[in-house]
C-alpha cells in the first residue's frame, strides 16, 4: 500500500515547504485541498496556473503522489444557485486535478448532517450533479471520485450502486471509502460482515481509502482517536487489500502530526 495524508492536517504553508514537509513526515501520498493546504489560495477561484505549475514540481520534486485532488462540494443541494455554484467549480478542478497529476477529483455529496426524509429529497438534485461532472470528466479524461458518507444522500451501498449503474462509467466515476464515514452503529454492526459486503459490491471502483479512527461518546459526539484506538475493525478491510489491491493508497484523515508516525506504522501493517 501506499502511504499518505490528508495534507492541511499539517496546516497551512507555502507550496514547496508542505510537499517537503510531507515526504520527510514519511509520507508516498497526499490528499490537495488547495485552499485548506496552501497559504496564498483562499478559495478554487484564487488557483491560477502558476499555482498548478509549482504544485506538480514540487510533488514530483520530493516524490508526493497526488492521489486525490479535493473539491468537496454541495451537489445535492436542492438550491438551484448552491448546486450551479459546486457543478461549474467541480468541472475546474477537474482540469486543475489533471495539471496536478492528481489520479481522481475526490467529493462528497453533501455538507450538512441530512435527516432521513431530507436525504431523500436531495438524492435525484445529487444525481443529477454528479452526471453533469462526469460529463465533463469524459471531455478531460480525467476521473471523479465519490465518497459515500452515511447523513449524505449517497449515504449507503444501495446508493452507491445506483449511482454506478445509472451514470454505467466506471472509467471515469470511482469511489472514495472512507470506513468511518459509513459505520453508523459500531456497537451493533457486525463489522466483519458489513465491510465484507461493501468491498465485494464495490471494491471495483475504490481508487483510495480514508484512514481514520473515533468514538462516539456519551452524546453520540464522533470523537477522532489513533489508528487502533477507536471503533473501526480493519481486519477484514486488510485482508482485502492484500487480496485484491495491494497497491491502494492509504490516506490518513484527521491526522495529529505530533503522533504521526504511530499512525504512519499502523497503517503500513495493514
Amino acid at each position: 500500500m501506499k502511504i499518505g495524508v490528508r495534507a492541511h492536517d499539517y496546516g497551512k504553508m507555502e507550496i514547496e515547504k508542505l510537499a517537503e514537509t510531507l515526504h520527510n513526515a514519511g509520507y508516498e501520498a497526499a490528499q490537495l485541498a488547495l485552499p485548506k493546504a496552501f497559504a496564498g489560495i483562499d478559495s478554487y477561484a484564487d488557483i491560477t496556473p502558476k499555482h498548478l505549475e509549482r504544485i506538480r514540481t514540487a510533488f514530483e520534486k520530493w516524490n508526493v503522489e497526488i492521489p486525490v485532488f479535493g473539491c468537496y462540494m454541495d451537489l445535492g443541494n436542492p438550491d438551484d444557485e448552491v448546486r450551479r455554484f459546486a457543478v461549474d467549480t467541480m468541472k475546474q478542478c477537474l482540469a486543475y486535478s489533471k495539471e496536478v497529476g492528481a489520479k481522481v477529483l475526490g467529493t462528497e455529496t453533501a455538507y450538512p448532517h441530512l435527516t432521513k426524509e431530507e436525504k431523500k429529497i436531495w438524492y435525484p438534485y445529487m444525481m443529477d450533479s454528479i452526471k453533469r461532472v462526469v460529463d465533463e470528466a469524459v471531455r478531460l479524461d480525467v476521473k471523479l471520485a465519490i465518497e459515500p458518507v452515511y447523513w449524505h444522500p449517497l449515504e449507503n451501498l444501495e446508493a452507491v450502486q445506483d449511482v454506478m449503474e445509472q451514470v454505467k462509467d466506471e472509467a471515469h466515476l470511482r469511489m472514495i471509502f472512507d470506513a468511518s464515514n459509513l459505520l453508523e452503529f459500531p456497537d451493533t454492526t457486525d463489522q466483519r460482515a458489513y465491510w465484507s459486503e461493501w468491498l465485494l459490491t464495490i471494491g471495483k471502483y475504490i481508487e483510495a481509502m480514508h484512514i481514520k479512527d473515533f468514538y462516539f461518546d456519551e452524546n453520540r459526539t464522533y470523537c477522532p482517536t489513533p489508528l487502533g484506538k477507536g471503533a473501526i475493525d480493519y481486519s477484514v478491510i486488510s485482508e482485502w487489500l492484500h487480496a485484491n489491491k495491494p497497491e491502494m493508497y492509504l490516506l490518513r484523515e484527521e491526522m495529529n502530526p505530533e503522533i504521526a508516525q504511530a499512525d504512519i506504522a499502523f497503517m503500513r501493517k495493514l
